[in-house]
């Protein structure tokens, strides 16, 4: 096999754990069964002292690490504990494309730049800031959505504590709050931090989720409810989608999903997910699935099998490769 075809050897720089950062196991098992050789480098670790000294010494473990790998790609999902300079400077002479990948944590054009300056390829969440990114002098820019796994996400039987007529897991914020207090009426239960110094305290089952939970309590739901963080872009666009809408997709729940700026590009309107443009239409549109159960099923079957045929973090991630090995010096 030609050094052009081979298999890349991916360095996969990212926070890893069970709750909050676990999808890139899943972004590592992808690049895995895509041939790709992968090595791990974690940037999370318990709060003390000595993860406090680790970070400080950030940039020399990295270039250990990239020493050690040998990667012909280093690929950093959401690299702001790295700076830009030292991005410039581990790149010299490392023989590597580097990668970075803002996916999960929204962030305006001026942030991404700031600290993806130093990158051979930037791949962003949603097009309003790829085309922010798009001028002369800055990094190629590229749209990559989220995505997800269906080894992990997937139907399952939920009893008990995660079953509910309508379910949204994630972290409190004040635009999430005026939202699904629209929603309480409907059997509303709520998962993620934050939730229990909100008003809406009573409705929510549990702060702390391992990521399998997280799937149990949306396969409980009759309806799964997807929501941005702010309901726009930290430089005011709509929000593009973000990964819940795959992965519910995914599971095979029927989602109600706010009006996102980059969702037809992935999902039929009204067929596969549907989509909300106020707080009348969320709540009709809830109601209208609670009780309708035969079509709410038939639109998450579509999407389901939309998000198996087109969204798979397989499907990102060799998109992902392709790009950048296109590209790759020589």
């Amino acid at each position: 096999m030609s050094p052009e075809l081979s298999p890349p050897r991916v360095l996969l720089v990212g926070a890893f754990d069970h709750h909050l950062h676990a999808h890139n196991s899943l972004r590592h098992r992808a690049l895995e069964r895509l041939g790709s050789r992968v090595t791990p480098f974690n940037l999370t670790g318990p709060e003390s002292w000595l993860s406090r000294l680790r970070r400080a010494r950030l940039p020399d473990r990295l270039a250990r690490a990239v020493d050690q790998a040998a990667p012909s790609v280093v690929l950093v999902i959401e690299p702001a504990p790295i700076e830009a300079a030292a991005v410039a400077r581990l790149k010299h002479g490392s023989g590597a494309t580097w990668a970075a990948w803002f996916c999960d944590a929204p962030a305006s054009a001026h942030d991404v730049l700031s600290v993806g300056a130093g990158f051979d390829h930037l791949f962003v969440a949603d097009q309003a800031t790829a085309g922010r990114l798009g001028g002369p002098g800055n990094p190629p820019t590229h749209y990559l959505a989220p995505g997800c796994d269906p080894s992990l996400h997937r139907p399952m039987r939920a009893r008990d504590r995660f079953r509910a007529n309508v379910v949204f897991a994630g972290a409190a914020t004040p635009y999430r709050e005026r939202v699904l207090s629209e929603l309480v009426e409907f059997g509303l239960a709520i998962w993620g931090p934050g939730w229990r110094k909100t008003r809406l305290r009573d409705y929510c089952r549990g702060e702390l989720l391992a990521h399998e939970d997280y799937v149990r309590a949306y396969a409980g739901a009759s309806v799964g409810v997807s929501l941005s963080r702010d309901g726009a872009t930290p430089d005011g666009d709509p929000p593009g989608c973000d990964r819940r809408l795959f992965e519910l997709a995914a599971i095979g729940v029927p989602q109600v999903a706010e009006n996102l700026n980059d969702l037809r590009l992935h999902f039929r309107e009204g067929s596969e997910v549907l989509v909300f443009h106020d707080l009348a239409e969320l709540r009709a549109l809830t109601s209208e699935a609670l009780q309708d159960r035969a079509w709410a099923e038939q639109v998450a079957s579509g999407a389901r099998q939309r998000a198996l045929a087109e969204h798979t973090y397989m499907h990102r991630m060799a998109a992902l490769l392709g790009t950048v090995r296109v590209a790759q010096p020589t």
